[in-house]
């Protein structure tokens, strides 16, 4: 694949992923964020939003939850995030993070960083880069994602 194709395969997911996040009931405590993970043959596998089937569900989560760990399609596929996987979590739920370098994802996409507001210091991107993941930053698609996080206090102060 060329840098262009790459692009323009990565603008289309992760444009599924922000309309995802659409879909997540709004939360006065959380993001709402879409997932999307994609083969390698460029088939979306599964797809997940915040609070899809429970309210304290992440979209990685959700997405990954569709699919067994042990898929043997999850090592050579993608993962579209609007928002950097999490890092934190209460003590009952594994973070994001750490979900997607379990199941081999190799490559993972996100629109923007977490802020700061629910957690101070989110290393997402910084563990999965030491886990061998490759992220990708897609910052021309953050302000989209942001968006459908309007009902943030934390985020219109921000503006």
């Amino acid at each position: 694949m060329t840098l262009d194709s790459d692009r323009v395969r990565d603008l289309r997911w992760m444009q599924r992923a922000v309309e995802l996040a659409g879909c997540c009931p709004p939360s006065p405590s959380a993001y709402s964020v879409g997932a999307v993970i994609i083969g390698a043959d460029g088939a979306e596998l599964a797809s997940g939003y915040s609070r899809e089937e429970h309210p304290r569900e992440h979209a990685e989560e959700a997405a990954l939850r569709k699919l067994a760990p042990d898929d043997p399609r999850l090592h050579g596929a993608v993962l579209y995030s609007t928002l950097e996987p999490c890092t934190q979590r209460s003590a009952d739920r594994t973070p994001c993070t750490y979900r997607v370098i379990e199941v081999g994802i190799p490559h993972v996409v996100i629109a923007w960083r977490e802020p700061p507001g629910f957690v101070e210091n989110c290393t997402g991107v910084e563990e999965l880069a030491k886990a061998g993941v490759t992220v990708t930053e897609l910052p021309d698609l953050a302000d989209q994602a942001r968006a459908v996080n309007g009902h943030l206090p934390h985020l219109k102060e921000a503006r």
